[in-house]
């Protein structure tokens, strides 16, 4: 690849560095083989959007840890309230002794979620365990049992979540049986769209399967949930139109049916707003949050119409470290930097120049089928060619390694694995954005084959 001229990433060795190696080794030995990496080295320092490993080489970072650091590494704001929080006390378990922390964010989510009606919060670790508590409050609420997500959408890798989720192979390969009274139904997928149907076409043929798929599959009445990501994550960052999104929910009206909108990783303004279901005029009824939370501390959230929220009886709901004071603390500093004029400004600029450049490789390369996003949430899509569409996994790969040796973090996703996804920190600046481009532009041009 020819070099380009690069300002923030420094290489100093080959990546792997001989100490990411060492440790490489060790891993091997020590870990199992289960939690995958992208990138096999290892971090010594974070800061914004920059990653720097224990070999001393520095990378910008368009994976955000899977969308976990929208406010960037280790924003002083959060750090120094961590800091403090660290010398009033770490853990007492709400269950057991309670703290202000816990409520505030709680009142300060129901605040600044869609809809204006009353809203109740409470907390738990992780995306997977949001999802698994929102399916347990609306089953007791409805009395229902079966819960409807989407092909290719992803909720986690716990058993109900990881039934919830649509993608064999790495998530639900031999770990079944899987939760039962789980149903999948069909999501748009405008660029796969079968018969060059026109994405009005889709959405009312998608639609209207749900009749066919309330006689033939589950009742309507025993469904207690849809569950849907605003825009699918893991499933290749597709996305829906306004008029899909108000169907689910006319359908979900109309049946009693409640929305539980999975904003995990959606959520604080991946995609310019706060909560990407602002951009289709939809309140859910329930919806589940974590990641870019708690700018990395492991907390999660769900949030519903106080009604019910309030379904399940004290103790039913809950964990020992379920809003831990510390997951609080980061989540209100991460929420009060995102209300700051600019921020969600700025994440629409970040969203604008990567799309732009995508729609660019889009015209320059014949792999790249597809340039797709919404807000800062972008991606392209490889294909063997533009005719076939045939998904090309093998040169995504390709392109992720050939990245992290030239100093840029990116991530595959896609239920193809033929998906480069951009989940930069929303910070970065223009600088490190325009450079992370040219690194990704500089690789596609070694790999894919020009357009003419």
């Amino acid at each position: 690849m020819s070099p380009i001229t690069t300002k923030f990433i420094q290489l100093k060795t080959a990546v792997p560095g001989p100490k990411s190696q060492e440790m490489l080794a060790k891993k091997e030995a020590n870990v199992p083989r289960g939690p995958s990496n992208t990138t096999p080295a290892f971090v010594a320092k974070a800061e914004g959007a920059l990653l720097t490993d224990i070999d001393g080489n520095t990378f910008i970072d368009f994976a955000g840890a899977i969308g976990s650091i929208n406010a960037g590494h280790c924003p002083p704001a959060v750090v120094e309230a961590l800091k403090a929080q660290l010398d009033q006390y770490i853990h007492t378990c709400f269950h057991v002794m309670m703290y202000e922390p816990y409520v505030q964010l709680a009142e300060k989510l129901n605040q600044i979620t869609p809809g204006d009606h009353a809203k109740k919060t409470f907390f738990l670790n992780s995306g997977a365990e949001a999802v698994e508590n929102a399916v347990k409050i609306a089953r007791k609420y409805t009395g229902r049992k079966a819960i409807i997500s989407f092909e290719r959408g992803f909720h986690g890798r716990t058993l109900l979540a990881m039934s919830l989720t649509s993608k064999v192979r790495p998530y639900k390969y031999e770990f079944g049986p899987f939760a039962p009274d789980t149903y999948k139904m069909t999501y748009p997928y405008y660029y796969r769209s079968p018969y060059d149907a026109s994405p009005e076409e889709t959405d009312a043929e998608v639609l209207r399967r749900f009749e066919d798929f309330f006689l033939a599959e589950v009742a309507a009445d025993n469904v207690a949930a849809i569950i849907m990501e605003p825009v699918q994550g893991e499933g290749g960052f597709v996305v829906p139109s306004k008029t899909f999104v108000k169907g689910v929910k006319a359908i979900c009206e109309k049946y009693g049916i409640l929305l539980i909108a999975d904003e995990v990783q959606t959520g604080f303004g991946r995609t310019g707003k706060m909560f990407a279901m602002e951009h289709y005029d939809v309140v859910p009824d329930l919806i589940t949050m974590s990641k870019s939370m708690g700018a990395g501390m492991p907390i999660s959230a769900v949030t519903g119409r106080a009604e019910i929220m309030d379904a399940p009886n004290p103790g039913e709901i809950g964990g020992t470290y379920g809003g831990s004071p510390l997951g609080c603390i980061a989540a209100l500093k991460v929420i009060e930097m995102m209300e700051q004029d600019g921020f969600l400004d700025h994440a629409n600029k970040v969203g604008d120049t990567i799309l732009k450049r995508f729609e660019k490789f889009k015209q320059q390369f014949a792999e790249v089928g597809d340039a797709r996003g919404l807000g800062a949430m972008c991606a392209i899509e490889l294909v063997k060619d533009k005719g076939s569409k045939e998904p090309n996994k093998e040169l995504t790969a390709k392109i992720v390694q050939a990245c992290y040796q030239n100093g840029l973090v990116v991530m595959a996703a896609g239920l193809y694995s033929n998906v480069i996804r951009v989940l930069s920190p929303l910070v970065i600046s223009d600088e490190q954005l325009e450079e992370g481009l040219n690194v990704l532009e500089s690789v596609l041009a070694e790999l894919c084959t020009p357009n003419h």
